[in-house]
């Protein structure tokens, strides 16, 4: 596994990659294991900047997390949130064919392990509120913002 780390506006992201150079996770704050880029770790990283920075708005990344089939359905589902839109827990769990199952998507949700690329970030309650994000509801706040023009664009 390759790991490249870089500085955004909601601080320091670290992104992953598997020997055949596809994604397996994004994650915030510092890895647990000694950063050691690859070309492939450091396109990835690269893409990242540019959507802090306001000129990406989709990736062309390829992806392998690790999950069981329904988490893969719920984050496939997460990819085909348009930018700058939410969707709520039950909107996504119908959109999987699965109206009753807001927990369990909920729960898949926040299992997702590449944060910002796959937006688990576009999901939210289902009167419109902020819940739970594993990288925290500040930086759930500022990815919508910045997805809705609401926040300044990187220098």
């Amino acid at each position: 596994m390759n790991i490249s780390t870089l500085d955004s506006p909601v601080g320091p992201v670290w992104v992953a990659v598997d020997d055949d150079g596809a994604v397996t996770a994004v994650q915030f704050g510092e890895p647990d294991v000694p950063a050691g880029p690859s070309a492939a770790s450091e396109a990835a990283a690269a893409q990242l900047r540019e959507y802090f920075a306001g000129e990406r708005t989709d990736f062309q990344l390829t992806l392998a997390a690790s999950g069981t089939p329904f988490q893969h359905r719920v984050w496939t589902a997460l990819c085909e949130i348009p930018y700058g839109v939410t969707w709520s827990y039950g909107e996504l769990a119908a959109h999987i064919g699965q109206p009753t199952a807001s927990r369990a998507v909920g729960l898949a949700n926040g299992r997702n392990p590449i944060a910002v690329v796959v937006p688990c970030h576009r999901v939210i309650g289902a009167s419109g509120t902020l819940t739970g994000y594993a990288g925290g509801v500040e930086r759930k706040r500022w990815l919508l913002d910045h997805e809705s023009g609401d926040q300044p664009r990187l220098a």
